[in-house]
């Protein structure tokens, strides 16, 4: 192992540079003809674009100014970057307001597929694997992102406020988006459930929060043999078929299954709902919460410890929020936000595939905070994470991990 104080080593290559080589070479070019983008501002390579965002967001930058005068000061280096060159300013706009936002979203799910091919580990999470469970555990949530009434009036939300959403579904084994919405704030979160949970398969669990909850939905679910657990909605219509616990029990209040009774309810869910009441550790103080679920056999504190573990979506939306470029935006339509959002969650695929090659066991802020500032320097980045600032131990906080938690029942 390499000595701390002796540095790190030198590469070849500039940070930047070794960020963007995990791209497949050629997937750019065939993204942009699949989504037509190679035919939309080709004053700006889809290179030079995917290029100039992911600098965007590993910088923090906050206009196009800040990040056209960026690339062009280091052009030099730049140009190692597969031949990138800098955009100018109103071509840089162009291609955000006018390139189809397709492409980013396309790029960003291919690029994880490759990555999790080159590192199947990487797809499974770090650590012993998740020896208490046969199935794979996905928190369902959304993130508000804040906008600019007099800037983005087509994403008005409130009276006086403008916002964008991100929908997201996170694998809490890897820690890894497994689907994601990016849409206009305005509208209820349970109409987005349905998309996001299309691709789970049968005996896999979803923890939603009460805003997922959409009766015809969660009967689909049911009726594909998914689990789910979710908070109950406060203004649930109900009667109780059985009674399993009457009296407090530890930190379970009381368990029954019920029907629901209005007759439009009943139609959308017309099976039996297991109801939970519990007592739930939340910022340090015990708080009584309901939870409804479709599986009759977990023991109640599985469920509670099931919903506490959908909290980790809450860590994955504070990680992007406070490193990456989520807060200002560089254009002010749908589709400049859609390529900001879309390109954010590319680099932090990026920055944690770096993570789990070189086993970085720090805070996502600090690993972001080194690439930020050897941007353009010739630092070996695997040698940088791994031997030269990898040595302070600290608390691994990339992914959940449910398996700390005993949910008796579950095989």
């Amino acid at each position: 192992m390499k000595n701390k104080t002796s540095g790190p080593t030198r590469s070849q290559f500039c940070l930047l540079r070794q960020v963007c080589n995990l791209i497949p070479p050629g997937l750019v070019s065939s993204v942009a003809r699949q989504t037509g983008v190679d035919r939309q501002a080709r004053n700006v390579t889809p290179w030079n674009h995917t290029v100039g965002l992911i600098y965007l967001q590993l910088t923090h930058s906050y206009s196009l100014n800040d990040v056209c005068d960026g690339l062009r000061l280091n052009s030099g280096e730049l140009s190692t970057v597969r031949g990138a060159t800098p955009p100018s300013r109103n071509a840089f706009s162009h291609a955000n307001r006018h390139r189809n936002a397709a492409f980013p979203e396309t790029l960003f799910w291919k690029v994880m597929e490759h990555l999790q091919s080159l590192q199947p580990g990487f797809a499974r999470g770090r650590g012993r694997p998740l020896r208490r469970f046969k199935r794979a555990i996905h928190a369902v949530d959304s993130s508000t992102i804040q906008l600019v009434m007099s800037c983005f009036d087509w994403a008005k939300h409130r009276r006086r406020k403008a916002a964008a959403k991100l929908h997201l579904r996170l694998d809490l084994q890897s820690f890894l988006p497994a689907c994601a919405i990016v849409d206009k704030a305005k509208g209820h979160d349970s109409q987005k459930a349905r998309e996001l949970c299309r691709g789970l398969k049968a005996e896999e669990i979803a923890i939603f929060d009460m805003a997922y909850v959409a009766y015809e939905h969660l009967w689909e679910l049911t009726q594909r043999k998914v689990w789910w657990v979710s908070r109950a909605p406060e203004k649930m219509a109900y009667r109780v078929v059985k009674k399993l616990q009457t009296k407090p029990k530890g930190k379970i209040l009381r368990e029954e299954l019920v029907r629901l009774t209005i007759r439009k309810t009943k139609k959308l869910y017309p099976g039996v709902l297991r109801r939970v009441v519990a007592l739930v550790e939340v910022d340090g103080e015990e708080k009584e919460m309901t939870f409804l679920t479709n599986n009759l056999e977990w023991s109640a504190q599985s469920i509670a410890d099931l919903y506490k573990c959908r909290w980790q979506i809450e860590v994955f939306f504070k990680q992007i929020k406070q490193t990456l470029q989520l807060a200002d935006f560089v254009g002010h339509n749908a589709n400049a936000v859609k390529w900001q959002v879309w390109t954010a969650l590319l680099t932090y695929v990026l920055l944690r595939f770096l993570a789990h090659v070189s086993r970085w066991e720090q805070s996502f802020a600090r690993l972001w905070c080194l690439v930020r500032s050897g941007l353009w320097k010739k630092l070996n980045a695997i040698e940088l994470l791994k031997h030269w600032c990898g040595t302070a131990s600290g608390p691994l906080r990339f992914r959940a991990c449910p398996e700390q938690a005993y949910f008796p029942g579950i095989g």
